[in-house]
């Protein structure tokens, strides 16, 4: 973990949290500490609300002019993760590894060439590779502030484990500046982030509370998942497609 933040350099930090014992998950109290460490505020001072389509917004109130943070929030069964870059735009999605179609799932939602790649994959690696589209198409809709609307799920996306492979911010095929990437986090977690840049900042993973908080030292979110209802955003398949 780096000092935050980091005066002139164009960063992305992912704050990570943990719901445990049926509390409310920790997202608004994860952006008051990433508007009060990058706004260099207290956290009394900062303001939390929502924008349109229920974007977050973070914001400074106090004697100067109103200064806001971009951020974005994501949730998985009991993960909390939330972004913030004070450069510009930023999009994050979160989902849990896990078995799931990925074939059936591929042809119904995405491009018909990103689903004849995710069939040509190994099939010990197609969940993965469409949880890595997936949350990658997420992360972009959030970073443009429109979510999946307007076929968002065909959006073409970098393939994982082209170029650069997991980890730096690549460029979205004809995205206009548009970048995205797979920062590992480890624990059976797929974290995706967006950004609209020119060059590709660098992501910084600065906090992991609660049941997770050994993981500040090695970089990694050594998580369980718990047996409580799933909550993400992917489809269900309808028998027959």
């Amino acid at each position: 973990m780096s000092q935050l933040p980091v005066p002139g350099r164009d960063t992305v930090y992912v704050w990570f949290g943990r719901e445990g014992g049926g509390r409310p998950a920790p997202a608004g109290w994860l952006l008051r500490r990433a508007g009060a460490t990058l706004l260099g505020r207290a956290q009394a001072q900062i303001v939390v609300g929502h924008g349109p389509y229920g974007r977050p917004v973070v914001a400074a109130s106090g004697v100067e002019a109103r200064r806001e943070l971009p951020v974005s929030v994501s949730r998985a069964d009991g993960v909390v993760v939330v972004a913030a870059r004070p450069a510009g735009p930023v999009g994050v999605d979160v989902e849990w590894l896990r078995p799931l179609p990925a074939v059936a799932l591929a042809r119904r939602w995405y491009a018909p060439a990103e689903a004849v790649w995710l069939a040509g994959r190994p099939a010990d690696g197609r969940a993965a590779d469409f949880l890595r589209l997936w949350t990658a198409k997420e992360a972009v809709g959030k970073a443009l502030g429109v979510g999946l609307r307007d076929g968002g799920l065909r959006r073409p996306m970098p393939e994982p484990g082209g170029p650069g492979g997991d980890g730096p911010l690549r460029p979205v095929p004809g995205g206009g500046g548009l970048r995205v990437g797979h920062p590992p986090v480890g624990g059976g977690l797929v974290l995706a982030v967006a950004v609209l840049a020119a060059d590709a900042p660098p992501v910084e993973v600065v906090v992991v509370e609660g049941e997770v908080g050994a993981a500040q030292r090695t970089g990694h979110v050594a998580a369980v998942r718990s047996a409580s209802t799933e909550r993400t955003s992917l489809p269900v398949v309808v028998r027959g497609s």
